[in-house]
Order: structure tokens, then sequence, then C-alpha cells
């Protein structure tokens, strides 16, 4: 599952790529800077697997990840080809989720591709290219649609119902996401399309480092811009936070924090951000060996958790063994867990949990 990474050129894309993932994308002062998409796996912060480390000693750790896209720079035009249009909008396609980054800082050292900073109007830039892109994938459908659906065939008479309000709603410059339509329908008109603006969205407001407790008048107005959207909206101060990484100790790296007025990274909040965002949860093993984070969708059931490890753990699957985080950290070790009464046995239908501390048995 792949989150990107898009904005306009020049508003702190790239640099919020190499603090998210240390992996050093070309970072500077002009415009696609970003040709190449780059791709880094980040780790997703998660203070219950320390716990568990330090309840379990084990000889191992591994925490779930996420792969994060950094995309070239969008302009005006690019649903048409324009700059590095049709790269971009092919590389977005591709992930599952976007972290839409939009320049909230003043800094005349910096220049803004369209001269001044307004992150609503560039907000409206790349909404309007990736409508238009959607736009036209609705027109290609309808032409077939239309052509069964006078035919008497009832499914292409519904369907082209529902093309026509999406594309009514892209022509309005409404994102697929915001447009009305019942969960059914969606997911078997829609959903199959893999419309650019159907995708879920977090908008990363780039800000000084004045502004990254509290925000600023700029980050106000994306949050009233975007309040219908069901979108999720991030403060980060992404030079501020890029100079963090680059400390050498943790402890250097909290007295930093500490000094802006902040607990932990900007950048952990949108890592596990981006990650609800994917809808992903986690559920965890725990072992003397390893105690791991494995990844999951929200709703999986313990089978297909079970195949996250091995797929014949998936076909094999008899049952799991099930302690819930809390109960685990309450207690402090499996076997107290189990005296206390408090593992459960789960089948075939039981949905997992976030948090939850698995064995499964399997026959293959």
């Amino acid at each position: 599952m792949k989150a990107g990474i898009v904005g306009l050129p020049n508003v702190g894309k790239s640099t919020l790529f190499n603090c998210l993932s240390n992996a050093k994308a070309q970072s500077a002062n002009f415009p696609f800077c970003t040709i190449e998409p780059n791709i880094g796996v980040v780790n997703v912060p998660d203070a219950r697997l320390q716990k568990l480390e330090g309840l379990v000693n084990p000889e191992k750790v591994i925490p779930a990840t996420v792969e994060i896209v950094d995309i070239a720079g969008l302009v005006k035009g690019a649903s048409k080809g324009e700059g590095l249009g049709n790269q971009f909008l092919g590389n977005i396609r591709e992930t599952d989720a976007i972290l839409h980054v939009l320049r909230c800082f003043d800094n005349d050292n910096i220049v803004h591709v369209d001269g001044s900073v307004d992150p609503i109007r560039d907000k409206e830039t790349i909404d309007m290219e990736l409508q238009l892109k959607d736009l036209e994938t609705v027109e290609k459908k309808l032409d077939k649609v239309k052509r069964a659906a006078k035919t008497g065939n009832k499914d292409a008479q519904k369907e082209e119902t529902i093309l026509l309000r999406l594309k009514e709603g892209l022509e309005a410059g409404t994102s697929v996401r915001a447009i009305a339509v019942d969960e059914d329908a969606r997911a078997e008109y829609v959903r199959p399309l893999q419309f650019i603006t159907d995708k879920p969205v977090m908008y990363v407001c780039n800000v000084d480092e004045g502004a990254a407790v509290d925000g600023n008048v700029y980050v106000d107005t994306v949050k009233k811009a975007v309040a219908g959207e069901n979108a999720e909206v991030v403060v980060l101060a992404v030079g501020t936070e890029a100079d963090i990484t680059e400390l050498d100790t943790y402890e250097e790296r909290q007295l930093f924090l500490e000094d802006l007025g902040l607990s932990e990274p900007g950048s952990a909040k949108l890592i596990r951000g981006a990650y609800a965002l994917l809808q992903l949860e986690t559920y965890f093993t725990a072992g003397e060996k390893e105690v791991r984070a494995w990844t999951i969708p929200v709703g999986a059931t313990a089978p297909q958790a079970a195949g996250v490890i091995h797929t014949d753990f998936e076909k094999g699957f008899i049952r799991a063994e099930v302690i819930s985080y809390h109960d685990y950290e309450n207690y402090g070790s499996e076997t107290k867990v189990k005296e206390a009464g408090k593992m459960r046995v789960e089948g075939k239908d039981y949905v997992v949990q976030d948090g939850d501390v698995m064995h499964f048995r399997f026959n293959v």
C-alpha cells in the first residue's frame, strides 16, 4: 500500500520525503527537481511495539511499514500533458492515498512557481488538474455505457446514471470522493475506474518553525476550505523536521522538539495518519525470538491476518489465540494473561482488532 506525496513544485515535497524516509531524495530551489518518483519504506511509529519489547525482551523487533512515494511537482495544464503532467498523473494513479503538501509559509528566498504564497489557489490548481483527468475517464466510460443503456440493459442504465452524476460533479469542480454516491454503487461502478480524486487525501500544511504548534492564518484558510471533504489536515514545519533528523542523538532531537513545544516529531503523526488513511491497522506477534507488528487492512479476519505471515497459515487455519494489547500490558506477560483467563480462542470469522497480540494454529 502506497501513499503518494503530491503538490506544486517547490512546496517542500522532497524535503518531506527525506524527512520521513531519510532516503535523501534530491531537493533544491527550482521546479521539477524531482522527475522520477522516489519510493521510501517508512517505519510506523508505535509506542505499543516498544512496550511489548520491554515486556518480552526479544532478540529482534520489527515495526510495521508504509510505502511513501515522492511524485514530481504538478503545474497547470498537467491533464493536457504540460510539464511532467502525464508522468505525474500515471504515478499518482498507482498510489492508494494522497498526501497533498501545501506551502503555508512566507520566504522570499524560496521561489513559488506562481510568484506568491496562496495555499488555496495551489490546492485548487492541483484539484482541477486531477478532476480534469478523472473527467476524461468518466467521458470515455460513458461513451461505452450509453450504447448499452440504449438497448434497455438495466445495469448499464444504472451505471449511466452514476457516471452522469460524477461527470456533473467533476465539471462543477468537486472531487469524486466528495460526490454523493451510495456505498454499493460506489463499490460496483466507481472504484473499478480508479479515479485519482476518489483516493483518500491528507493535506500537509508546510509551515515555518514558529507555526509548528499552533499553525497560522494560511493553515486556518486550508482547514476552512477542506471542511466538506472529509479529509485530514496535518500541520508540519517540514524544514525544521528535516533539521531535527540530521541531529546525531535521540537526546538532541528531543531537546529540539521540546524547544518547539512538541512532544514528538510531526512526521511521526503524519506517518501514523498516512497508515490510517490507507485503512491499515496493526496486530502483533510476540515471542523470545521476535516481537513484530504486522500490517492488515481494517476489517481483516483471523485467517486473512494469518495469511500476511505466510499463505499456508491462511490455507490451513485452525484457530487464533488472541490477547488484547491492553491485557498484555496490564498483566505483563503471556503466562500471566493465561493465568488470568484473558487469552481468547477465536475462529475463522473473528475480525482482528487493532493491537491484538496473536498466535495462529494451522495445519497444512
